[in-house]
């Protein structure tokens, strides 16, 4: 059910409409009772749209999609959508493990069209708590095609998720630049956009050494002559490394890790995110050998390609000279530094959360934070507020949360943007809203230990009842403890029959 008005609050209001929230439109969708919608400015949805270069590959498996890893009999999962399409077959056949971008983001645009919850072309503008009501206040403009208001309108919700994804982040020597529409300089959010103007360009030099960078190198390289390739490739971390792959490796995307990540100190997290960089910045083996062969076959004839890949490389300034962009470089190591001269700039250089304090303005004075000024996230994902009498942490059972999706890196670790955990952070969120075990989360998730009070559990040493994190107790399992989670919302007539 998807109504809702200033006389009936939601259930839930989710502020954005990307893959995290869609998914958790999608297992809501299963909930009976629970009234829904989910706002989102864009016309449509699209995922990184300037990025979906041909062939490119999502880096976790197809059952990383928005519902399987909890609910795999949803109607809204991946196999169920090739289904609908009548591809089952030629998808078995091509035996995929990891599916092409375009096709993850035409799943995803499909079930976004699909749910009824999901309410494209509205800008959410303003939140705030109605301590009388009981709810939050959500004003928002409704957009014509064209991106301009059309109206305005308000809803209530007893509870909000702010899903409103990342931003490109552009490091601030290149600010000006990219602010420039003049200036041969952009992030690689908009490479698509511009490829033909890029593979104009005599000389291009790509920043940033993930996945969206090495990505981006190869097409360039593919797509110019022999000899005459003119690229350069500069990154800050130590080497053009491979992304952590191994199988004990990836079970720091376990709900285990996660959990393990959350009860640790926060000096403790800040030092190891950073370390961690390889988990999330490093780039897909099978994309690094494609360089080394595409590079490799151009020097077949004795030559060397006419590029430049080095790591360890920090971009100090840059400005515009003579019509091309120079930029001031420092080596890490050995604290030299060269200027190098280039006629175009593609930043791989990642993406930052999107601040919210001007959209929840109201609700900031509510909100408790760590020693370093960021808001603290609870183990089911949710904004922790103070308790002062006034704000949304007074509100009535079933009321007054705020849960976050994608912009708790700093207390869930580095599994919070990955998808392989969007279905699984989906169900927590849920069962923590409803109360209940709506959505039943296995105890544990990894064959790695994470922790001694886990290593103590598992040979037989008994934990403390209610040890937080412990895999076992009804809180590690995503079951919230009934003294301070939520209660069940009001439930309302029963939704719609799912489709098959």
């Amino acid at each position: 059910m998807t109504t809702g008005t200033d006389e009936e609050p939601l259930d839930l209001l989710g502020v954005g409409t990307g893959p995290f929230n869609l998914s958790l439109a999608a297992l809501a969708d299963g909930v009976p009772g629970l009234t829904t919608a989910f706002l989102e400015q864009r016309p449509a949805f699209h995922w990184h749209p300037g990025l979906l270069i041909d062939g490119a590959t999502l880096q976790v498996p197809f059952l990383a999609d928005l519902v399987s890893l909890v609910d795999p009999t949803s109607p809204w999962s991946f196999l169920n959508h090739l289904k609908a399409l009548g591809r089952l077959f030629p998808f078995y056949f091509a035996e995929r493990l990891h599916i092409h971008r375009a096709e993850y983001d035409a799943y995803c645009r499909r079930v976004s069209e699909q749910l009824p919850s999901c309410r494209f072309g509205h800008r959410v503008d303003t939140v705030a708590w109605d301590g009388q009501r009981q709810a939050f206040t959500v004003d928002f403009t409704r957009l014509g095609p064209d991106g301009h208001p059309v109206d305005t309108g308000r809803l209530l919700a007893r509870n909000l998720v702010l899903g409103v994804g990342t931003a490109p982040h552009v490091p601030e020597p290149l600010r000006p630049l990219v602010d420039d529409p003049a200036a041969p300089v952009l992030h690689s959010a908009d490479y698509l956009e511009h490829r033909e103007e890029l593979l104009a360009a005599g000389h291009v030099t790509v920043v940033g050494s993930g996945q969206s960078g090495a990505e981006v190198f190869l097409d360039l390289l593919r797509a110019r002559p022999a000899g005459a390739e003119r690229l350069s490739w500069l990154a800050r971390t130590p080497a053009f490394a491979p992304m952590e792959y191994s199988k004990l490796g990836l079970e720091q995307f376990t709900p285990d890790y996660t959990r393990h990540f959350h009860g640790l100190d926060e000096t403790v997290r800040d030092r190891l995110l950073p370390a961690q960089w390889q988990l999330y910045k490093g780039v897909s083996a099978d994309t690094l050998g494609e360089i080394h062969d595409e590079l490799y076959r151009r020097s077949l004839d004795g030559g060397w390609p006419d590029t430049v890949l080095t790591p360890g490389v920090t971009v100090l300034t840059a400005e515009r000279t003579g019509g091309r962009v120079e930029l001031l470089t420092e080596h890490a190591d050995q604290g030299t530094r060269a200027r190098l001269a280039t006629d175009a700039v593609v930043l791989a250089t990642g993406y930052a959360e999107r601040p919210v304090d001007r959209l929840i303005a109201p609700l900031l004075p509510h909100l408790l934070r760590d020693t370093a000024g960021r808001p603290l996230v609870d183990r089911a994902h949710r904004l922790v507020l103070d308790p002062d009498g006034k704000g949304p942490a007074a509100a009535e059972p079933g009321a007054g949360a705020v849960f976050v999706q994608n912009a708790e890196r700093h207390t869930h670790g580095v599994g919070a943007p990955d998808l392989g955990l969007a279905a699984w952070r989906s169900a927590v969120i849920l069962n923590a809203l409803t109360g209940r075990e709506t959505y039943p989360l296995p105890d544990r998730t990894a064959f790695t230990t994470f922790g001694l009070d886990g290593a103590a559990r598992r040979s037989g040493t008994p934990a403390a009842p209610g040890t937080p994190g412990v895999p076992g107790t009804r809180e590690a399992a995503g079951v919230p403890d009934p003294r301070t989670a939520p209660r069940t919302p009001p439930t309302g007539p029963a939704v719609r029959a799912r489709r098959a």
